[in-house]
């Protein structure tokens, strides 16, 4: 069986991750970023450059989009030259962005108007997870729209997790954020305690592993954390943005949610302090370094 062509919009640090694995998976992939450098880049692994959203889509079967924002997805599909505007016909379009539940709901149904289908698939696992094909991808869609994304899905996630119609992988999202971002304090937090308490401070992985305390973020985030390894794997301000979600859709469903509102706290603070640029495990720099 033929494999689809594919289009990427976003080639940032997920969207070159993603791009490298479909390459080596043996995809034609048409990419396009606001960003003409990382077109550029791209081109050096197999992607062929776009000019346009739109173009990107006239050259794709399936059309994958990974930015930044609610605001980017939008003008990705709906600007000028957007998606949209190529649309049509059985071509389908994947957001594995973190974006808005009703914005994503309101998305899909402008875009089925052009004939093509939307599926929101927002990730867990990073730009290494998106390299090795491990990702969790979590999805909302019609369930002919999720059949046909199946196979391309198989080639980049471990779990590709079918939640119900288009805005249910965005509630998924959060619920994965809550747990995962809130760790992120929990850890940052845990490490301060062990080395101010003078004790191996790098055992603690390890020696916890097999215990309640152990999980994929100790084992991963840790060690960053306790070598004060800081080079973004993602982006501190885009956790933050993800935690402001969090906190619309618990308002909208009217669900107290008092340990990811106070994670939200630390990483206002810490974009405050000129950190956004930095990986989310940079949330160790409020116990590193002196109030303000």
């Amino acid at each position: 069986m033929d494999k689809p062509a594919i289009g990427f919009i976003g080639l940032g640090l997920m969207g070159a991750a993603f791009t490298g694995r479909l390459i080596k998976c043996g995809y034609d992939v048409t990419g396009y970023d606001i960003d003409l450098e990382k077109i550029e880049a791209a081109e050096a692994w197999g992607v062929r450059p776009a000019v346009s959203p739109a173009t990107v889509a006239e050259a794709a079967d399936i059309v994958l989009v990974c930015v930044t924002s609610t605001a980017a997805v939008e003008d990705a599909v709906f600007g000028a030259h957007g998606v949209a505007e190529a649309g049509g016909g059985d071509k389908l379009l994947i957001d594995h962005s973190t974006t808005e539940v009703d914005a994503t709901k309101d998305m899909a149904a402008r875009l089925a108007a052009t004939g093509m289908a939307w599926i929101d698939a927002p990730v867990s696992g990073g730009p290494p997870a998106a390299a090795a094909g491990t990702l969790a991808i979590m999805a909302g869609g019609a369930p002919a729209a999720i059949a046909k994304a199946e196979p391309v899905m198989a080639d980049l996630a471990a779990r590709f997790t079918h939640f119900g119609p288009v805005g249910a992988g965005q509630v998924a999202k959060m619920v994965n954020q809550v747990l995962v971002l809130t760790n992120y304090c929990v850890l940052a937090e845990a490490l301060k305690l062990a080395e101010n308490g003078e004790i191996d401070a790098a055992k603690i992985p390890e020696a916890l592993a097999d215990g309640h305390a152990g999980s994929n973020l100790l084992k991963a985030l840790y060690p960053r954390m306790l070598a004060r390894d800081f080079a973004p794997a993602g982006f501190a301000r885009q956790v933050l943005k993800d935690l402001d979600m969090v906190h619309d859709l618990a308002k909208q469903t009217r669900t107290p949610t008092p340990m990811a509102a106070q994670a939200a706290t630390m990483f206002r603070l810490l974009v405050a302090r000129g950190h956004g640029e930095l990986d989310g495990a940079a949330i160790l720099k409020l116990y590193d370094e002196p109030p303000v």
